[in-house]
């Protein structure tokens, strides 16, 4: 037999895939996973009363334009059909948006460390990232201005920045905004936008509505709970939405998810009334910290952040032995989902010991 395999892109040899959040390990009875940013609620009766009925047509192709629920979502967000364009999550729509400008000598700019799929994301499109370390906690906006060359194609801002939950202020991404030369995609990724409480902080809508090179990364799979259907949408002008469109993979917002996230933009007040509860668990969990001794950064997401630095792992395999899976991002912090109540209190508790242990 020939030990000869087939070639594949020497890129592959550089980077590990997307490694999702680890299970909990249970310990002593129930265990709680907070390590990927889920909702810890189910969805809403009339979600899943349409969901029961999608079932009874998987025989069939979904509508790969997705035209149902374009227009449910230029309804939802005031603005025309043709602005929006849907992907298999926001992830995958990003995807789409690397796809359709990368090429090699092409660089993407963002944050770091920022969410952790634009490195290998960028990758495969044959572009090159430029990471801009971030301030503290938050973006460097005018250290990302100073680092747009002719070669930049496209700039993530991910706000509120997953894994830091900092949000960008509204004033200082506008300005940042007007410096990106017009042939260059700025994108905002907005996928905990509904958490968000500051008045202060950014809105992408708001600043994508004048700007033909801006748009706006929503999903469906954090607060409206549909995380495990994949589905979100890109807000931006005509040629950027076409643009993304051209390169999704056909079929990929399945149907089941396009009629979830229909019905989840109709229960959009009920829903919100869970965001809530999320929100006040997730100030509970901070100000806690806090008290005990911890450094936490303020969050406007659905999660929060410990800068342990090179304790990172340790702390997470701590929480593990206690039933509480967390988030390691070593050699920076720790990444906490917000989860429900005795979840977050089983996390204070292992994280009083740790702290009391150290």
């Amino acid at each position: 037999m020939s030990e000869q395999f087939p070639r594949f892109r020497s890129i592959l040899d550089q980077f590990a895939g997307y490694k999702p959040g680890k299970p909990p390990t249970p310990a002593g009875g129930r265990a709680f996973k907070l390590s990927s940013n889920e909702s810890p609620y189910g969805p809403l009766p009339s979600v899943t009363a349409v969901l029961a009925d999608a079932a009874n047509q998987m025989n069939r192709y979904p509508d790969s334009g997705a035209a149902e629920l374009t227009e449910a979502l230029a309804s939802r967000f005031k603005v025309p059909a043709e602005h929006i364009a849907v992907g298999c999550g926001s992830v995958g729509v990003a995807q789409q948006l690397l796809e359709a400008v990368g090429e090699p000598g092409a660089e993407v700019v963002y944050a770091w460390r920022s969410f952790e799929a634009y490195p290998y994301l960028a990758d495969l499109a044959s572009a090159t990232s430029v990471r801009v370390p971030l301030a503290g906690y938050g973006h460097d906006l005018p250290a990302m201005a100073a680092a747009i060359t002719q070669r930049t194609r496209l700039i993530f801002v991910c706000t509120p920045n997953n894994p830091t939950g900092t949000a960008v202020q509204h004033d200082e991404l506008a300005e940042f905004l007007d410096r990106v030369p017009a042939d260059c995609l700025a994108v905002i990724d907005e996928a905990y936008t509904q958490y968000v409480r500051d008045p202060a902080a950014a809105d992408g809508l708001r600043l994508y509505a004048d700007r033909p090179n801006v748009a706006v990364l929503r999903t469906f799979s954090k607060a409206y709970g549909l995380a495990g259907l994949r589905v979100g949408f890109l807000i931006g002008h005509p040629p950027v939405a076409q643009a993304a469109r051209k390169t999704m993979l056909p079929f990929a917002v399945n149907s089941l998810a396009q009629s979830a996230a229909i019905a989840s933009l109709a229960a959009e007040s009920e829903l919100m009334e869970r965001v809530e509860v999320v929100v006040k668990e997730r100030d509970r969990v901070r100000r806690e910290l806090v008290a005990d001794g911890w450094t936490v950064p303020p969050t406007e997401a659905n999660f929060v952040w410990l800068p342990l630095a090179d304790r990172s792992d340790d702390f997470a395999d701590h929480c593990d032995a206690a039933g509480v899976s967390v988030r390691p991002y070593p050699p920076d912090g720790v990444r906490v989902t917000i989860a429900e109540p005795d979840a977050n209190d089983a996390f204070l508790a292992a994280a009083a010991a740790y702290g009391h242990r150290a």
